[in-house]
C-alpha cells in the first residue's frame, strides 16, 4: 500500500522550487499515456510534475525524459483512491509552482471480466480508482485554481464510457461518469476561468491495453480504419491546456463517432 503522508520522501532535486514556468501535474504518469504526455510537456518547455503510485523506477524514468526532452519535474508520489493522500500531493505541487497550473488526470485501471462473473472487490477498485480519484484530484486542486483566478483540468476519458464494451463493465462505468463529473466542474468553475475537458485518446498501446489492443480488421468501426498516433494525441492535450476558451467539452481524437 501506498506510504503514509508523513513518509513520503522529499522532492527530487530536478525540480524548481516555486518555478515560474507553466506547470502541469499528470497522474498515473510512471508509463504508458501519461509518461508521453510529460515528455510532451517537457518538450514544451514546462515544469512537470511526475504522479505514481507504487513503480517509482518507471517514475524516475519519465522525469529523464521530461529533463531529457527540456523540461523540468519532479516526482509525486500519492495513492488517488486516498484523499489526503492526493491532497497532500497537490498541495506540494502547486506549492512548487508559481505559474499558471494545469492537471492532466491520466490515473486508471482495467479490467476485463463478465458483468455476471464481476467480483466486488474489482468493482470497487476499478470505480475508486478511474472516477473517484479523478474526484480526489478536481477537489484538491480547485482551491490553488480559484485563488490564481485561472487553471485548466484535463481529464482522460474513453469511447467506451460512451458506448460499453463487453466485458468492460467497471471500466466503461468509470469513464462514463466522468463525463458528467467534467461538465460538472466545468459549469461550477467557469466564472473563475477554469477550464475543465475530457480527451479520449482512442486506442493506444500499452499494458493496459496490450491483451485487448484490436489487430488486422479491428479498426473497421474507425473511419480511417487505423487508431490515432500517440503524438498527436499529446499534442492535443498540450495545445488543450494553454486554450482559455474552451471548457466543458469532449475532445474525441480518433476517427469513431460518438
Amino acid at each position: 500500500m501506498e506510504p503514509s503522508v508523513s513518509s513520503i520522501p522529499p522532492l527530487t532535486d530536478q525540480g524548481l522550487h516555486t518555478s515560474p514556468r507553466q506547470a502541469v501535474l499528470v497522474t498515473g504518469a510512471s508509463g504508458g499515456i501519461g509518461r508521453v504526455i510529460c515528455e510532451a510537456f517537457g518538450k514544451a518547455g514546462w515544469y512537470v510534475g511526475v504522479h505514481y503510485y507504487r513503480n517509482k523506477s518507471a517514475a524516475d524514468t519519465t522525469v529523464r525524459q521530461v529533463l531529457d526532452a527540456g523540461g523540468i519535474g519532479d516526482l509525486y508520489p500519492a495513492d488517488i483512491r486516498e484523499s489526503e493522500s492526493v491532497r497532500h500531493m497537490v498541495d506540494r505541487f502547486s506549492g512548487n509552482a508559481s505559474g499558471p497550473l494545469v492537471v492532466v488526470c491520466n490515473a486508471g485501471i482495467g479490467q476485463s471480466t463478465l458483468l455476471a462473473r464481476h467480483s466486488e472487490e474489482i468493482w470497487d477498485n476499478v470505480i475508486t480508482t478511474n472516477l473517484t480519484g479523478t474526484f480526489h484530484c478536481l477537489r484538491a486542486i480547485a482551491p490553488s485554481l480559484l485563488a490564481r483566478g485561472s487553471g485548466s483540468i484535463i481529464v482522460i476519458g474513453s469511447h467506451t464510457g460512451f458506448h460499453g464494451a463487453t466485458g468492460q463493465s467497471a471500466y466503461a462505468t468509470s469513464k462514463a461518469g466522468l463525463i458528467g463529473l467534467v461538465r460538472t466542474a466545468a459549469l461550477e468553475w467557469g466564472p473563475q476561468n477554469i477550464r475543465v475537458n475530457l480527451v479520449l485518446p482512442g486506442w493506444q498501446k500499452t499494458d493496459l491495453t496490450e491483451s485487448i489492443f484490436p489487430e488486422g480488421q479491428g479498426w473497421l468501426d474507425h473511419a480511417l480504419h487505423r487508431p490515432p498516433n500517440i503524438q498527436e494525441v499529446v499534442g492535443t492535450i498540450v495545445h488543450l491546456a494553454q486554450l482559455k476558451d474552451v471548457s466543458g467539452q469532449v475532445w474525441n481524437c480518433d476517427s469513431r463517432n460518438l
